[in-house]
């Protein structure tokens, strides 16, 4: 089956915005390829983001949508983290019908150099979140942990060692190609804790093969133009055997409008409301989007 993922006219050879699952075939590992193009410059450059701050935030994006395709559930996950530093707030959130969106809140001086450490360096002390929110129900499905490591790939790690449910490894990158615009990429493989394909110790073996290959992908080949997504996946996982399956598509969805925006108006004190208003207009700015509404006393009324 390798073999298919080299078809010049193979569907999913050239797609940008999508999370493509593929299956190791000799030790049955599971893995999502996520690759962000236009919908990630779309988030990006909505904002003013300092550059280690949007490539971080482009991190999220993709990650978050590589997670998010693991699971199953019908609403919204989200990928989050607080801390104490420049960047408080840093999130991107994937509906279940793939819509994608993001947004990091800045507040304090941005160091210059974060490479190496961009975690501490942007958002200091705090925590990571992932959550999903089931549409119709009130319950949430929760994970947080201490946000641990130099990188997003190390925080997330540490949230897999904290759980049971399955084994996962991961790499991630963003950042701008050569003509300037912002693309990302994830790559995750994960095991599933009762797999009885192998004994045990030919499956710890196939699992630390699988990591080790999946870690030699350097940072631009995730995020590549001219590099395809079965490419990749065919220089990785040859010799064990790869296939792909139907890419899930990813687009830029944001979920304010301007009905939404006048039920946090109705929210707010008249007095209050008053307070708000610039030369007779109240405006809300959407944090994701950057998109703004205007509403005058005749609105308001």
């Amino acid at each position: 089956m390798t073999e298919g993922l080299r078809t010049p006219d193979d569907p999913v050879r050239d797609i940008d915005d999508m999370v493509l699952p593929f299956l190791i075939d000799r030790p049955g590992i599971h893995g999502r390829l996520t690759r962000l193009g236009a919908e990630a410059e779309t988030i990006l450059s909505a904002h003013a983001y300092p550059e280690p701050v949007g490539k971080l935030l482009g991190e999220f994006l993709a990650m978050g949508a590589a997670l998010a395709t693991a699971l199953k559930y019908d609403g919204v996950f989200t990928l989050q983290a607080k801390g104490d530093g420049p960047v408080p707030l840093i999130l991107a959130d994937v509906t279940s019908a793939g819509k994608l969106r993001g947004y990091a809140e800045v507040k304090g001086e941005v160091p210059a150099d974060t490479a190496e450490a961009p975690i501490p360096r942007l958002l200091g002390a705090g925590y990571l979140a992932l959550t999903v929110d089931q549409t119709g129900k009130e319950d949430r499905y929760q994970g947080i942990v201490e946000l641990q490591g130099q990188r997003l790939t190390d925080c997330i790690h540490h949230h897999f060692q904290q759980s049971d449910q399955f084994s996962a490894a991961v790499q991630v990158a963003a950042g701008r190609d050569a003509e300037g615009t912002w693309r990302a990429g994830a790559l995750m493989i994960q095991r599933l804790p009762d797999s009885d394909v192998l004994d045990d110790e030919d499956k710890e073996d196939d699992w630390r093969r699988a990591v080790t290959l999946m870690g030699s992908t350097a940072p631009q080949e995730l995020t590549a133009v001219d590099l395809p997504a079965n490419d990749l996946l065919f220089r990785l996982f040859h010799e064990d055997g790869v296939r792909v399956f139907t890419p899930r598509p990813l687009e830029f969805g944001c979920r304010c409008s301007r009905e939404k925006m006048v039920s946090v108006l109705r929210g707010i004190p008249a007095d209050e409301r008053e307070t708000l208003k610039e030369e007779g207009v109240i405006t809300m700015t959407c944090q994701f989007c950057n998109v703004s509404y205007g509403f005058s006393d005749d609105d308001l009324a």
